[in-house]
């Protein structure tokens, strides 16, 4: 367990390379790090030089916290996180957002690729997420020592910010892009998601199915950080499509899709609250 200590020694070392404050975290999931390129004046920090920061082994996921400017706004920006699969604990993942948080970022933007599991969706669709649903882990507060908060029960009725979605779907509408909405359903992995578990979770309604965000999310709510979260449907779900589901499809639909979502976050993140 993480005491705050530890949290203050990754604080104090990212402090020291930054000159200014940030406003949000970004975190760019699978295929998606490319995005980062977008920000300027930037600082690299390799998730290795950072005290307990943990190293991201997933494919695509570069493993550096970039510091910079994006669409005027100062954030910071994982290119690449860290998952369950990887070995890790949900506290863990989500360390870089409490340490963010007490960095003085505010908002936590979060992207992934996913899974379409609602068939009204097709592959390179954008959706923002409203929800999610978490039936296989803990999440990271388990275990937290309750002394460093003020309750140790959150209010999840509202993870994702109403409001973000106004402002998102606003931004989209003037550029001209589609962005639909929908419930993320967690799944651990690494392996996908056999036919029958998504017949059962799009059951038990979820939209959209991938192996990150929730633990991202409850930290960021118990730390009062402001939430929004942007996924790209870079395939169709197991059993949806009569075709095998292939590590690379993650990949060539983050790459066409980089304009069009890059130009969306800058958008959104230049004016969200």
């Amino acid at each position: 367990m993480y005491t705050q200590d530890t949290y203050r020694q990754a604080v104090d070392y990212i402090k020291s390379k930054l000159s200014f404050t940030p406003e949000a975290l970004i975190i760019l999931g699978s295929g998606l790090g490319n995005i980062a390129d977008e920000l300027e004046d930037t600082v690299y920090i390799t998730y290795k030089e950072i005290p307990h920061f943990k190293i991201s082994t997933a494919p695509g996921h570069t493993g550096q916290l970039i510091a910079g400017r994006l669409a005027g706004r100062n954030v910071l920006c994982m290119q690449g996180r860290l998952h369950i699969y990887e070995g890790y604990k949900p506290i863990d993942v989500a360390f870089p957002v409490r340490v963010a948080s007490e960095l003085g970022a505010t908002r936590l933007v979060l992207t992934c690729a996913c899974g379409g599991v609602n068939t009204d969706y097709s592959v390179g669709d954008l959706v923002m997420l409203k929800d999610y649903i978490n039936m296989t882990h803990p999440g990271p507060l388990v275990g937290m020592d309750v002394s460093d908060f003020d309750t140790r029960f959150i209010d999840m009725s509202y993870a994702f910010d109403r409001d973000y979605f106004s402002l998102a779907k606003a931004k989209a509408r003037k550029l001209n892009i589609s962005l639909g909405t929908g419930v993320y359903y967690y799944m651990p992995g690494p392996q996908l998601e056999t036919p029958a578990e998504i017949r059962a979770i799009r059951t038990l309604g979820g939209d959209l199915v991938g192996m990150s965000v929730v633990h991202e999310v409850i930290m960021a709510r118990r730390l009062g950080m402001r939430v929004a979260g942007f996924a790209l449907v870079t395939n169709m779900a197991a059993g949806i499509l009569d075709a095998p589901l292939t590590e690379e499809e993650i990949f060539v639909e983050g790459h066409k899709a980089r304009e069009r979502f890059g130009g969306l976050l800058k958008a959104f993140i230049g004016d969200m609250s």
